[in-house]
């Protein structure tokens, strides 16, 4: 069943069955969240975790064994493991939730995936942790918000982004470690040295700051309906280039926090 927050003029709709995503943002009666699909992958904003963006083929090496994930994104693998699974609920408030995700099949090393949401009548914060529970895994941390592009009353957003550098994508479409000088939108890009916030501004109705303390964000915006800003601990394909390292009793954690003001 649907969890609603509440808090001044914020309405926040999460979903425990439907992969822990939050499937509604409402301020006063403006919807900012893109939920229309029947795509796991395409609506509403969901964590990503154990890892972040697409995985090269779908597969990578730890300790040895090669592991094989979904081909979310064919040919490969994308957004983690937890995207539509079921999240159990430990805790909710009138305006906070907490909820966990148990890492399945294929994912052979356990782990457990946390997930805190708190909200505010001016911000929403919500905090990720890995934990590994029997044996050390590489995994990185990321979350997927699709935003509407154009509300049912206002103007088409406006993106600010102030980033250092651009990674390169190669011809299988894979992020590098390779980086560039940003290039101008249209993006299906990973940014890196993010000097935060990345801002969303929908003229005549509000305005979004996305903050992190990771280091870098995807940026999607080659839709009409909708655009997406992904801060991540490290870039897409992480888990071949080099992730965090989850060790029991030592998780890997990162915080977003979401904060408006209405015209």
């Amino acid at each position: 069943m649907p969890l609603e927050l509440a808090a001044g003029p914020a309405r926040l709709v999460l979903d425990p069955d439907d992969g822990g995503r939050l499937t509604s943002l409402r301020l006063d009666d403006h919807e900012l969240l893109h939920a229309v699909s029947p795509q796991a992958t395409m609506h509403g904003s969901y964590v990503m975790a154990p890892y972040a963006g697409r995985v090269r083929a779908g597969r990578f090496t730890h300790a040895g064994h090669e592991v094989r994930l979904p081909l979310t994104l064919p040919p490969h693998g994308a957004h983690g493991l937890v995207l539509d699974a079921a999240w159990t609920v430990h805790r909710h408030t009138e305006s906070t939730a907490s909820l966990a995700c148990a890492i399945g099949a294929p994912w052979p090393f356990g782990g457990t995936v946390e997930q805190q949401v708190d909200l505010s009548p001016q911000a929403l914060r919500q905090t990720v942790t890995v934990q590994a529970d029997r044996t050390a895994f590489p995994a990185s941390i990321g979350w997927h918000p699709w935003f509407v592009r154009t509300p049912t009353a206002g103007a088409s957003v406006r993106l600010h982004l102030d980033v250092g550098a651009m990674l390169v994508r190669d011809e299988d479409y894979v992020t590098t470690l390779h980086r560039r000088e940003p290039t101008p939108g249209p993006w299906d890009d990973c940014f890196a040295e993010v000097r935060w916030p990345v801002v969303l501004e929908w003229p005549g109705l509000a305005r979004l700051e996305v903050y992190a303390d990771t280091d870098y964000v995807v940026v999607f915006d080659q839709r009409d309906d909708a655009v997406c800003v992904e801060p991540q601990t490290h870039p897409p394909d992480a888990l071949n280039t080099g992730a965090a390292l989850v060790r029991p009793g030592h998780p890997v954690r990162a915080t977003t926090t979401w904060r408006w003001t209405l015209a």
